[in-house]
């Protein structure tokens, strides 16, 4: 099958479409069908061979964060001659009801589509205000995939319509077969848990370690959570002062721990960015990760990595995550946005290993329902539906409909 997916947000940003949009290409390929990506880069961007760069991409203010775009008529002339080129049996669009190249896909071709919907934004005015300029594009739209029912609920509410709930996939053996990493490791989950062995207190690598914390996102975007548990960290060392915590992610590292009290900032390691296999190794060193991500997520694919891992997961009880984490089994949940409960969780979590590695144990085995082999399954029985007798995806030539929103052809070579 020759599949085309559109990618709304920059490639060389990290985020969670752009994981699953990687990981679910990579995972078609290797069952042999042809595949290319569409999605924003700069020039100097390395790309994989089947990403095709729709150029530069703007920031804008999008679901409570802030998104790096394409739009505009140059993108629209780049996304027809992709389409052109490509001669797909089915194009999959993600987020098309955002300002980007899924919705300048919708716009600017037909034959079978699928699109999937990643936000989760029950209050959304802009959706709600934008949607006379949608509807036309989405009704193009055949087949429907929220990553959530809370994906879902977004998209019924503002949208009209339903959608097929298919989670965010995982290569859960990826994180599953990570060697831990010695100096990540802390007193409570020793050597042996990258093969499987004991938890226990008093006994990392070492013999004389603290447990070691994780949290792995965005430094410096508020919706991410870091700011929670920076006020909660005072309260989990006061109980455990040689615990450690570890970030990996981007932004200021100076402003991140101003509020913490000055003897307390070098409990704080931070890491910056890291690669995916130094990301498995980190999820399968710590003791514990937390997550305590104040709103607008619509999945959690960071919980879903760290339950491939084996790592015992606290999180903020947001919809999406509690839906994750089967409604606090596989994972500990607390009060949004609260430090207290956050710094309660943890530091009763850490003195209690049995209860830890009952966490790992449930998660490894709740979260095999998110690995690829099941997802990718899903989504290719939805796009063998929609493409069953169906012609190839083409550029939408229909006079009226291209001089209504400006789709005329680029004759600038652009």
């Amino acid at each position: 099958m020759r599949i085309g997916i559109v990618c709304p947000y920059a490639w060389d940003v990290p985020g969670g479409v752009q994981f699953h949009i990687r990981d679910l290409a990579e995972h078609l390929i290797r069952l042999g069908h042809q595949v290319s990506v569409l999605a924003p880069s700069d020039d100097e961007t390395p790309l994989p061979p089947y990403v095709v760069s729709a150029g530069r991409a703007v920031p804008v203010p999008y679901n409570g964060s802030v998104a790096r775009l394409s739009f505009g008529f140059l993108s629209a002339a780049r996304v027809r001659r992709w389409v052109h080129d490509g001669d797909f049996d089915v194009l999959h669009i993600h987020e098309p009801a955002s300002p980007s190249l899924g919705l300048l896909a919708c716009w600017a071709t037909q034959g079978p589509i699928v699109a999937t919907f990643h936000t989760s934004n029950p209050r959304s005015r802009a959706m709600i205000a934008a949607y006379p300029i949608l509807q036309p594009a989405l009704e193009k739209i055949s087949a429907r995939i929220a990553v959530s029912e809370y994906a879902r609920r977004t998209l019924v509410e503002h949208l009209g319509g339903d959608a097929v709930v298919i989670p965010n996939g995982v290569d859960v053996g990826f994180f599953d077969h990570a060697e831990p990493k010695q100096e990540w490791l802390g007193d409570v989950r020793r050597t042996e848990a990258g093969t499987g062995g004991s938890w226990g207190t008093g006994g990392g690598a070492d013999g004389d370690r603290g447990p070691t914390i994780g949290f792995i996102g965005r430094i410096d975007e508020p919706r991410k959570g870091l700011p929670v548990l920076m006020k909660a960290l005072p309260t989990i060392l006061a109980e455990r002062p040689d615990a450690r915590l570890l970030v990996a992610g981007r932004g200021d590292q100076e402003e991140a721990v101003a509020g913490l009290p000055a003897e307390l900032r070098d409990r704080v390691e931070f890491l910056g960015m890291v690669s995916d296999e130094d990301k498995a190794r980190l999820l399968r060193s710590v003791d514990l990760y937390v997550a305590p991500n104040t709103g607008g997520e619509s999945f959690g694919i960071v919980l879903v990595e760290a339950l491939s891992a084996g790592a015992p997961v606290l999180a903020s009880d947001l919809d999406a995550f509690a839906q994750v984490l089967d409604g606090g089994e596989a994972g500990e949940l607390f009060a949004n946005e609260n430090p207290q409960a956050l710094a309660a969780a943890a530091t009763q979590l850490l003195g209690d290993p049995k209860r830890l590695q009952a966490l790992s144990e449930r998660g490894s085995r709740h979260v095999r329902r998110f690995d690829w082999s099941t997802v990718g399954a899903d989504i290719l029985a939805v796009y063998e539906t929609v493409a069953d007798g169906a012609a190839s995806v083409a550029a939408d030539e229909r006079p009226g409909f291209r001089a209504r929103w400006g789709l005329v052809r680029d004759h600038s070579g652009a």
